[in-house]
Formats: structure tokens, C-alpha cells, sequence
């Protein structure tokens, strides 16, 4: 008695695809990345009087300039609901708002 071999083709499944680096989960093309910005490049142009203290109850937006008891001088570069990246002289922070 022979036996006989059946060939079968690989079934490709729906969203297995490998994406490319370039395509966010809904297929379309990321948005570029805009560059961070450094410190002095946030702070320069402020003046003294637009940097609010910072206060866990406060709520800030991107782009809010505050003034930190520990980190000194810092802006807002990221709002992620109740959570912010500051940049200050230092480096780049995460603190929590009242968001």
C-alpha cells in the first residue's frame, strides 16, 4: 500500500502581517516625531513671571512654564491625563497634576 502525501499551503491569518516600522497599528503612517527641545531653548525667551509654582492640586498643560522647589525653572513638554514630563535644567521629569 502507498501512502500519499498531501501538500498544504501555509493559511495566512488576517493582521499578521508584520508592519513596517513606519506604520502605527491602523496601517497608516506615523506622525513625525517633532525634536525635544533642550532647556535653554525652553526657558530663554520667558520671562521670570510666567513660571508658576508647581503644586500637585495645579493642573498644566504642554507648554506651561512652572517653578519646582526642588528642580527649579522647568516646561511642560507631555500631559498623559494625571501625569506630566517637565523638563528642567536637570533633566526631564514626570510629576502628577490635578490633571
Amino acid at each position: 500500500m502507498r501512502t500519499m502525501s498531501i501538500k498544504r499551503s501555509k493559511a495566512s491569518s488576517h493582521g499578521s502581517r508584520r508592519r513596517d516600522e513606519d506604520e502605527t497599528s491602523f496601517g497608516g503612517p506615523k506622525a513625525a516625531a517633532e525634536p525635544e527641545k533642550s532647556w535653554p531653548e525652553l526657558v530663554q525667551d520667558r520671562p521670570e513671571d510666567t513660571f508658576v509654582p508647581y503644586a500637585l492640586t495645579g493642573r498644566f498643560q504642554k507648554g506651561a512654564a512652572l517653578a519646582h522647589a526642588t528642580f527649579g525653572r522647568g516646561v511642560v513638554v507631555s500631559v498623559d491625563g494625571r501625569r506630566i514630563d517637565v523638563v528642567f535644567e536637570g533633566g526631564k521629569k514626570t510629576l502628577s497634576h490635578a490633571g
